[in-house]
């Protein structure tokens, strides 16, 4: 089979496009600067040179194929110009959509994500579930946007499209805000995590994986979490410390980290604080949970999921071997 992918130089895509590979089927990945995309050329993709919010370059990568993996997305959590996140994640969600339309491609897999519902107060929500408050980020409720707004009026219309929701997902060369926090633990840079913040963590191999078997064995029109079982930030942490033989940060309350992000949003008026203590940044930690209910997706997808402890220590094990370099 011939898929078309966009997304093949990040996290989650590039292990979707090596896996889709190492399965024999052949990879037609979109890329910005397809310089930077030398590992997938070496993998054996064929590269091409597009933008998901230039819908003209989709037509031709993407005339012929059967089917398309649309993972390509705008993440970041506190971004100066939060309008990056409109283009990517709305626009472009729509133009790669609206490409596979009319090019009657027979089957396609988008990459949402539990963030859509923002937090779900210590709920484990499942597929039905439909978050209506005021998101918590940009990355947030653009993708909710991208989601209810872009996607499934198109699926309702008849397009032949399995979504996927992921929640976090880690593994080595993680580069989200918990990729850091963990890099920083390992440095010695991350005294404290917050108390109540919880997450479907799963490892980026099984991620992808649930992306293949959504193309293989999802039904068109349907969404599935793909999150692994809910775990607290102080749990992965206590792990993370475990398995690099370190005290883990100490827990202490999300109010903390509240309260900052009210005085945040204050200072955010006059002055451009730094990343990391942006309001969004600190809100997040404020006792927030993003948690999804797999069980659809182990039953009609075969979703797996490796032991936490054993995707958290082969990650440790080799981020510090990183560090040592």
């Amino acid at each position: 089979m011939k898929y078309f992918l966009t997304g093949g130089t990040g996290f989650v895509g590039g292990h979707v496009a090596r896996q889709l590979l190492a399965d024999g089927h052949d990879v037609v990945a979109l890329a910005r600067d397809p310089s930077a995309a030398g590992d997938l050329d070496a993998a054996g993709a064929e590269v091409v040179e597009g933008d998901v919010t230039e819908r003209e370059t989709l037509y031709d990568p993407m005339d012929g194929v059967d089917g398309v993996f649309h993972v390509a997305g705008w993440y970041e959590i506190g971004a100066a110009d939060p309008s990056v996140g409109e283009r990517v994640n709305v626009d472009g969600t729509r133009n790669v959509l609206t490409v596979m339309d009319e090019l009657d491609v027979p089957k396609g897999v988008y990459t949402s994500t539990l963030a859509v519902n923002s937090d779900t107060g210590g709920q484990v929500v499942d597929e039905r579930y439909r978050y209506a408050g005021r998101h918590l980020t940009a990355y947030d409720r653009t993708k909710w946007e991208a989601h209810y707004e872009v996607a499934e009026p198109m699926v309702e219309a008849g397009l032949p499209l399995v979504t996927v929701m992921p929640g976090l997902v880690y593994g080595p060369g993680d580069t989200s805000a918990f990729g850091d926090a963990l890099r920083e633990f390992l440095r010695g840079d991350l005294p404290v995590v917050p108390r109540g913040v919880a997450y479907s963590p799963g490892h980026v191999a099984d991620v992808a994986r649930a992306h293949l078997q959504a193309m293989d064995r999802g039904t068109p029109g349907e969404a599935y979490i793909v999150g692994g079982e809910p775990a607290t930030l102080v749990d992965l942490f206590d792990v993370i410390a475990d398995v690099a033989g370190r005290e883990p940060p100490r827990a202490v309350s999300p109010v903390v980290f509240r309260w900052l992000a009210a005085v945040a949003g204050l200072l955010e008026q006059v002055v451009t604080l730094p990343p990391d203590y942006r309001t969004e940044r600190l809100r997040v930690l404020g006792g927030v949970t993003y948690l999804g209910d797999n069980s659809k997706a182990r039953a009609e997808l075969g979703l797996q999921h490796r032991p936490l402890r054993e995707g958290l220590e082969a990650t440790v094990r080799q981020e510090l071997a990183q560090l040592s370099e």
